[in-house]
């Protein structure tokens, strides 16, 4: 698969992954956090936000491809 290719399935799967994130993370905090305090809900968005990255990275990394596969092109 080309790079190009590669380049566009892997932003249409990011924005898809964040917008999906996006609403299940806030559905769990309408869920388990309407008594909790602001500081808990600072923390869970906090680390929520963090949380996303991985499989973000993940797409990138694979959007990207290995090194070999750039000199073959």
């Amino acid at each position: 698969m080309s790079i190009r290719m590669k380049k566009l399935i892997g932003a249409v799967i990011l924005v898809a992954l964040a917008i999906l994130y996006a609403l299940l993370t806030t559905t769990i905090a309408v869920a388990r956090l309407g008594d909790s305090s602001p500081w808990i809900h600072l923390l869970f968005f906090f680390l929520m936000g963090i949380l996303w990255i991985v499989p973000a990275m993940l797409v990138i990394k694979w959007m990207a491809g290995s090194k070999k596969q750039q000199d073959q092109q």
